[in-house]
């Protein structure tokens, strides 16, 4: 059974900085690609950042592309998202998530395991 679990949200003040993290457990970790998502109410849910398996390779939507950085420790099962400069239009609760593929995707349906969500509040 794959485990994700999300840490590091919070309110923060616009062009603050959060470091979310994202455990993994269940499976070899560092075979799987791994990826961050995010939702608003009454919206879907949107992909914002990818890492391969081995985090050489990265992956970024645009909104968030020069402030957020996905990265991965294999060592320690986790993912992490820093996010700098954040505005209030990243207030969102946001997904760790795990595909079956050591590449990145970018589809939530390509995505089989997720994380509970954590909310991020960017407000001042």
């Amino acid at each position: 059974q794959v485990q994700l679990i999300e840490s590091g949200g919070g309110l923060v003040q616009p062009g603050g900085s959060l470091r979310l993290s994202c455990a993994a457990s269940g499976r070899t970790f560092s075979n799987y690609a791994m990826g961050w998502f995010r939702q608003v109410p009454g919206k879907e849910r949107e992909f914002v950042a990818a890492i391969n398996w081995s985090g050489e390779n990265t992956y970024y939507e645009d909104f968030v592309k020069g402030r957020f950085t996905i990265s991965r420790d294999n060592a320690k099962n986790t993912v992490y998202l820093q996010m700098n400069s954040l505005s209030p239009e990243d207030t969102a609760v946001y997904f760790c998530a795990a595909p079956q593929y050591a590449f990145i995707v970018t589809n939530a349906i390509q995505y089989t395991y997720w994380g509970q969500g954590t909310q991020v509040t960017v407000s001042s």
